[in-house]
């Protein structure tokens, strides 16, 4: 079946640094140690996304169109599809003063957050700072390696796919979700663990709405998607049990 706008797909992929080959994501673990980016808090496999969901670069969910599952497929992003053309504006001068107030110490590579961007330090020169809020890989032409290892089908598995690409708590089991889809509406019970999430309330309402909303967007039918909590009074002895 060829892919299409809409398909809930699973894919692995190596992005590299046209001009220089060097890589800066892959979910490969291996080609992430050998490229110096290994992260022990990833988990390195292949990504569900929804093909036109923007859970990828638009040039790439476009590029995987007409691709079938098992299909490998080489796609070159210029910086204008990828990460935009760089913005000399992003680069900004800020006073040492304002580190000082949050008990920093700025030096050159530091990145740090403000306003909800994220910035790189490039230089501290006295008493300023240069910080360069464009995105690391603006302007620069990318190359993905990209494969198609599954097109999903089945609606439940669909939902927990979205569950995987959304719900960025490793404690979570997708595998212990129960979805019960009835007259249009999918409702779901997450893995108990779903239920001590560290995350803030704001985070965990997001990924809910961003799980709904691409179920009620591409899988047919489905209207309304519940999150179901359950917290069930336990026995006296199961509560003895845990205290031992």
């Amino acid at each position: 079946m060829a892919i299409d706008n809409g398909d809930f797909v699973r894919v692995n992929f190596t992005g590299k640094i046209k001009d220089t080959d060097d890589v800066f994501d892959t979910t490969y673990d291996e080609i992430a140690q050998e490229a110096g980016i290994f992260d022990e808090n990833k988990t390195y496999k292949a990504i569900p996304i929804v093909v036109g969901g923007n859970h990828l670069l638009p040039a790439i969910e476009e590029a995987i169109k007409g691709l079938e599952a098992g299909d490998k497929k080489t796609i070159e992003v210029d910086a204008e599809n990828g990460f935009g053309q760089r913005n000399p504006k992003l680069i900004q001068l800020v006073p040492m003063k304002e580190f000082k107030r949050q008990g920093m110490t700025p030096v050159p590579g530091m990145r740090i957050q403000s306003e909800g961007s994220t910035g790189k330090i490039l230089t501290v020169n006295g008493g300023r700072v240069k910080v360069d809020f464009n995105h690391e890989l603006a302007g620069r032409d990318l190359v993905y390696d990209v494969e198609v290892c599954e097109i999903i089908e089945d609606d439940e598995e669909k939902i927990k796919s979205m569950i995987e690409l959304h719900y960025s708590n490793p404690n979570v089991d997708v595998e212990k979700t129960e979805i019960d889809i009835v007259d249009g509406v999918a409702n779901i019970k997450l893995d108990e663990m779903a239920k001590f999430d560290q995350q803030s309330y704001m985070d965990v309402t997001f990924a809910r709405f961003r799980i709904a909303k691409d179920i009620w967007d591409n899988i047919e039918n489905i209207t309304k998607v519940n999150f179901v909590d359950e917290f069930e009074k336990r026995e006296e002895a199961d509560e003895e049990e845990d205290e031992e």
